[in-house]
């Protein structure tokens, strides 16, 4: 009987770590591999599937071949609130995954808040520092530390229906915003607006002369209320009443615009690479055939933003070492060129400089309009200045706030998120 009671135990044993779902609710493992510790670390990303692929059959796999005692946990999760909510309640408690590849707009609010582990205390980040421009290390600058590595930037481009030009004479898409609204006012052409977030109503903004804050981030009053913002919301909302500016009718709409525009019923919208990207090679080179993609139309100042990644790791972990590694190597040139045909664009100096893009590639183009974009805003309340914009935007577009006090309103409610020192 004895071995029967014996072997019961280890039934139970055995349910009870069945009871563990995921490397999720248990970040810090650590496995034995021919004698010696193997440590697993879990990296949270929101990669979309053409990334994630590459992520987990190249770079792992050649991170792992190199670190034989470090093991990635690959996650792929939504990009969404629900996302970040779970990673503050997560590492409120210590519970958090090692390593996430964190939206730039989200990282000053978690290192404000204390949820990130300050890198600049680990063996050789003054060696990675050099690797980036000061400015994308700034995203992560707090308290004079530093709690992010750069890993990805993207930014927009403006999307032509080829078909819409010849009709109309236009061997080249129009230079300016300006010429774009004249043309669709006189052929009765739409142009399609993602929706009314800052991504993607500022380009439009800063296109027409507007902005949001001041060059510091620091004041909205007088630049998101000016006159010149004030008259380049008036030309937005003007087009929407003529119906010659699409919105899109829910949280996916972008794709839909999209498709549109390959149609040919709607002349020009503003995307990220990923929706060529993302194409098998027959949908691209008809894709390429129906659109031209361009830098977005700017005057003196840029209009595009600068949008993407940071690496961080997570307050709390017990793989610090083990982390730190991880970020190192996949903000290093290798990586960030295996990871650069997605139209994800390098941070790291090294890789910028070995990229080598066709001009014939729409690729080329996102990497021009990187170039004259600007930085999204590294303040720690962005998420809530996102929200009040959006709003106040939504207010305008439907009538029930003239743009004056729609951006008056706004623009006091920044100002108060802007001076919050906590």
């Amino acid at each position: 009987m004895g071995w029967r009671w014996l072997s019961f135990l280890l039934i139970l044993v055995l349910m009870a770590g069945c009871g563990n779902p995921s490397v999720i609710s248990d970040p810090h493992k650590v496995h034995m591999l021919h004698g010696r510790e193997k440590h697993v670390i879990t990296f949270w990303h929101t990669y979309n599937d053409k990334e994630t692929w590459l992520l987990e059959h190249k770079l792992i796999p050649a991170f792992e071949q190199e670190y034989p005692n470090i093991q990635v946990e690959s996650v792929n999760l939504a990009f969404n609130n629900e996302l970040k909510n779970s990673l503050m309640a997560r590492s409120f408690s210590n519970r958090g995954p090692d390593v996430v590849r964190l939206d730039i707009g989200w990282v000053p609010e978690f290192s404000a808040k204390g949820f990130l582990e300050p890198l600049n205390k680990f063996p050789g980040f003054e060696k990675m520092y050099r690797r980036f421009k000061p400015a994308a290390m700034d995203v992560g600058y707090n308290n004079n530390n530093y709690y992010s590595l750069p890993l990805n930037i993207y930014t927009k481009a403006a999307i032509f229906n080829r078909v819409l030009l010849k009709r109309v004479g236009y061997t080249k898409p129009p230079k300016t915003l300006a010429e774009v609204i004249e043309l669709a006012r006189q052929y009765h052409f739409a142009i399609g607006l993602g929706g009314l977030k800052p991504w993607d109503t500022l380009p439009y903004l800063y296109s027409l002369g507007g902005a949001l804050t001041d060059d510091k981030f620091q004041k909205a009053s007088g630049y998101l209320n000016s006159e010149t913002t004030i008259h380049a919301v008036e030309q937005l909302t003007g087009l929407y009443k003529e119906k010659l500016l699409e919105l899109p009718e829910d949280m996916h709409g972008e794709g839909e615009i999209w498709n549109q525009v390959k149609r040919g019923t709607i002349l020009m919208t503003d995307v990220g690479p990923w929706f060529y990207s993302l194409s098998n090679k027959k949908e691209l080179d008809r894709s390429l055939l129906q659109t031209i993609p361009i830098p977005f139309p700017h005057g003196k100042h840029p209009s595009s933003i600068i949008g993407g990644e940071n690496l961080v790791i997570m307050k709390g972990t017990n793989q610090q070492n083990e982390a730190w590694t991880f970020i190192k190597w996949m903000t290093g040139k290798r990586a960030q060129l295996l990871m650069a045909p997605t139209g994800l664009i390098p941070t790291n100096q090294e890789a910028v400089k070995a990229l080598k893009i066709p001009q014939d590639s729409y690729l080329y183009t996102y990497a021009e309009a990187a170039n004259t974009a600007f930085q999204w805003p590294p303040v720690k309340n962005w998420s809530k200045i996102d929200q009040v914009y959006t709003e106040n935007l939504d207010n305008i577009f439907s009538g029930r706030l003239s743009v004056k006090e729609g951006l008056d309103r706004a623009a006091v409610e920044i100002d108060r998120l802007l001076s919050d020192p906590y």
